[in-house]
């Protein structure tokens, strides 16, 4: 089985901060080689970034400013963002997109802070790593004439139906997929769809500490999730494909070092 890449986790998360490295450690012994840190704010892509530092090869970072928190987003987090993201460490711009479902920030704000991202994207050559949530139309609109100028993008976490898939495939992005496929309350109908997903558009990820398998046996004693729990992931996504773990293993592995230039 080829070392895996976890493209999403929120190592930063103050739920990691006593046993850190331990987290870092069970996912290396469960066969994930590497982590991609999630920056979902200005401070956090700060610390994504100092994180990715600290272990070279194996962490790397996204910098961006997520909806929640786009209506902090001036030219100041720009200004941020455009230096972190020159950092080598940082693979990817976002998390950014829309999201509708919560609407901690006005939906004005986040359409500007979506655009203004995909721009700075745009301006430095990298990926963009994709958040959506009951906002597909404005979503789509947004990014649709950006595409052309972005290198590659992925819509993290997807949870979307067929349609959506389908307008996503067409635009060409790739798409993450985590625990919510485990989730047979909210995520069954994932296992319906996600073998209309391109083996060469697929990635995984965790999104930790949030989204734990449901399916996870025996349970953890806590809820939070963590990297080391992407083996489940992979195992319910290749049973729902119909496909060998392995297959499913070697094309996301590839995908992810293919879409993120990790070395």
């Amino acid at each position: 089985m080829p070392e895996l890449v976890d493209i999403g986790a929120n190592l930063t998360h103050d739920s990691f901060d006593e046993d850190r490295e331990e987290v870092i450690e069970r996912a290396a012994q469960a066969g994930i080689g590497r982590i991609v840190v999630t920056g979902a704010s200005e401070q956090g892509s700060r610390d994504a970034l100092m994180l990715a530092r600290q272990k070279p090869g194996t962490l790397y970072a996204t910098a961006g400013v997520h909806p929640h928190h786009a209506s902090d987003y001036d030219d100041r987090a720009h200004d941020t963002l455009a230096s972190l993201v020159r950092e080598p460490e940082v693979v990817a711009a976002g998390e950014c997109g829309l999201d509708y479902f919560r609407n901690f920030s006005p939906a004005d704000a986040q359409r500007q802070a979506f655009q203004r991202q995909l721009e700075l994207a745009s301006d430095c050559d990298l990926p963009v790593f994709l958040h959506q949530r009951d906002a597909h139309g404005d979503f789509v609109d947004i990014l649709r004439p950006m595409m052309a100028e972005i290198p590659r993008a992925v819509a993290h976490c997807f949870t979307g139906d067929l349609n959506m898939l389908q307008d996503y495939l067409e635009l060409g992005l790739y798409i993450g997929i985590t625990g919510w496929i485990c989730d047979e309350r909210r995520g069954a109908h994932l296992k319906d769809i996600v073998a209309d997903i391109p083996l060469t558009r697929l990635m995984l990820e965790t999104d930790a500490p949030y989204l734990l398998p449901r399916t996870l046996e025996p349970k953890p004693g806590s809820r939070r999730n963590e990297p080391a729990f992407l083996t489940e992931v992979l195992r319910v996504v290749a049973n729902a494909m119909g496909l060998p773990e392995i297959e499913v293993a070697n094309a996301t592995t590839r995908n992810s070092e293919l879409f993120f230039g990790l070395r």
